[in-house]
């Protein structure tokens, strides 16, 4: 997926155009420009640092095509995509790029607008919130392969982004419950969770956190496709955090929101709730990059392809349980799986 020509074939519907870029995407990338330059000072986006580990080549091997470019490469602010771009950076740095290291910028519309501003060069982004989030889209699209496409090729037509080597890995939303509540209740996937809300409103609480509570894909959204009044699922507002302890305690939080990679799942011992209507978007992971760096240097693609590949869910949950769990710092996990999958050396 990473020829240049797989980016600009796939056949588009005709938009109204002005100097190649359609006119909303003109002023969407004028309004991210702007925000950027408000956040350079709360985010820390004019502060960024160099790697904090060394790395050598082992199956990624020097790229004359790379050696000594600059990227800037960002993440967002939680403990996956965090571990994410450190594994992006040092696979890119065993290739011979020179990184800066941008990771950690609060919040998705923050980080998808640096990259659009040119204080990033790329970061790792999720189909599902490409498609519903900055695309604009009401509706998930079942598959996820078609998922990718889709955005891939929506996101480069309207926005200039190129989407390349998505993961397995799929990162979506998910509600879930203790062991003792799924055997107290009998609720196992999210219709029965529906019929348990309508028929005792009030008599559940539901943990999610503010972002959940508000977006198109996310608790409204479900309410509606599966037919219950979210209001009477007695929802509280909790830090994502607190969720999974609170809702593995069962007392407070009766049902949480969890998101499916999340190494706590495991290590807490939660029963995810099968999305049986299927409502939720697919959110696997795949690197974002402005046209432009794309086109300068189509060998990162190339780089990360075998890396996003080898992404796959158990393999993430396992390296955020290390930071979540176990206290690990998230660059030394991602160097230590690129090491141990043979990707880069310690360089040490």
């Amino acid at each position: 997926m990473t020829a240049t020509a797989q980016y600009r074939t796939r056949p588009r519907a005709p938009r109204l155009r002005t100097a190649g870029r359609p006119r909303m995407a003109r002023a969407v990338s004028a309004l991210a420009a702007a925000l950027v330059t408000l956040l350079t000072a709360s985010c820390g986006l004019q502060s960024g640092g160099a790697l904090p580990l060394p790395v050598g080549p082992g199956s990624i091997t020097p790229v004359p095509e790379l050696e000594g470019v600059k990227l800037t490469v960002g993440s967002k602010d939680f403990t996956e995509n965090i571990i994410l771009g450190y594994i992006a950076e040092f696979a890119l740095a065993a290739a011979g790029a020179q990184i800066r290291d941008l990771t950690d910028i609060q919040g998705s519309n923050s980080a998808r607008a640096a990259m659009e501003a040119g204080q990033v060069d790329l970061y790792i982004e999720y189909t599902g919130t490409g498609w519903i989030n900055y695309l604009h889209n009401e509706h998930p699209i079942p598959d996820s392969d078609e998922q990718f496409e889709a955005v891939r090729a929506e996101d480069l037509e309207r926005n200039g982004i190129v989407w390349a080597d998505p993961a397995p890995m799929d990162n979506t939303y998910a509600l879930a419950a203790s062991g003792k509540t799924v055997e107290q209740t009998g609720v196992h996937t999210l219709t029965d969770y529906a019929a348990l809300v309508n028929a005792k409103p009030g008599s559940v609480s539901t943990c999610i956190e503010t972002e959940f509570n508000s977006r198109q894909d996310g608790f409204p959204g479900m309410a509606a496709v599966y037919g219950f009044d979210p209001d009477a699922a007695g929802k509280k507002i909790l830090q994502t955090g607190i969720i999974y302890q609170a809702t593995a305690a069962g007392a407070e939080c009766t049902f949480g929101e969890v998101f499916t990679t999340d190494g706590r799942i495991k290590g807490l011992g939660l029963v995810v709730l099968e999305d049986d209507k299927q409502f939720f978007p697919h959110y696997n992971a795949a690197v974002t990059m402005r046209e432009s760096v794309y086109d300068d240097h189509p060998q990162i693609a190339d780089v990360l392809k075998p890396v996003m590949e080898a992404l796959t869910n158990d393999e993430i949950s396992t390296l955020n349980a290390k930071v979540d769990m176990d206290g690990e710092e998230p660059a030394e996990v991602a160097r230590q799986w690129l090491i141990d999958q043979g990707f880069v050396t310690s360089g040490e």
